[in-house]
């Protein structure tokens, strides 16, 4: 591929995938450019050096996480799925996240997030200091479930593990309970329970 034929998005696009796939520390102009099938001068003169490049995929992640869109019709509906969406774009991209909490980015990385939040707590009905209460609880409740999620998944085998462990005598005589925390939890549903729970519960509290 010749210089004239890539462009600056193919590099960003294509120096995203490294980043995500091995983490920044793989991510090299050299790398880069074997991956492209072009020069590394090809690579400096649509990105400039390797921190101006870096810096780039920070300003990209920081875009993406501002296309999160609510759907549903109801007020709850719309809320979970900003909340769905947050967790989905955090999952997708945790080595370039970590690259924009190193650069301070954080707080404005989740601003679109929030502002959709705010819109939609405004629309149920919250106003003032309930309705920022009610954005940092959603923001709140997605970022640590993510961290949970992440720190189960590192962790190494557990023996013995929860099917080891629930059983009738562990779950107070309730066989349902023991067979259903003895299997693998489905995160997807357990964090849509638990958010559309804490939204139901902050709307009820905002109505009163």
């Amino acid at each position: 591929m010749s210089r004239s034929s890539l462009t600056r998005e193919e590099v960003l696009e294509a120096a995203a995938a490294l980043v995500r796939q091995h983490g920044p520390e793989a991510l090299t102009m050299r790398k880069l450019a074997a991956e492209l099938g072009t020069a590394v001068t090809s690579i400096y003169w649509h990105v400039g050096n390797r921190e101006s490049l870096l810096d780039a995929l920070v300003e990209r992640t920081v875009q993406e996480m501002g296309a999160i869109r609510p759907t549903g019709r109801t007020p709850v509906a719309r809320i979970v799925s900003v909340a769905r969406g947050l967790r989905r774009e955090l999952r997708a991209r945790p080595h370039l996240i970590a690259m924009v909490h190193e650069r301070g980015l954080t707080e404005r990385m989740f601003l679109p997030a929030q502002q959709a939040l705010v819109h939609e707590v405004h629309a149920a009905g919250l106003r003032g200091a309930r309705a920022a209460d009610a954005v940092r609880a959603v923001q709140f409740q997605t970022v640590g479930f993510l961290l949970v999620e992440r720190n189960r998944e590192r962790s190494p085998v557990q023996c013995p593990g929860e099917g080891d462990l629930w059983g009738v005598a562990t779950a107070e005589h309730d066989p349902a309970l023991a067979r259903a925390l003895a299997r693998p939890a489905d995160q997807d549903r357990l964090f849509t329970a638990s958010v559309r729970a804490l939204v139901n519960g902050l709307l009820a509290v905002g109505g009163t």
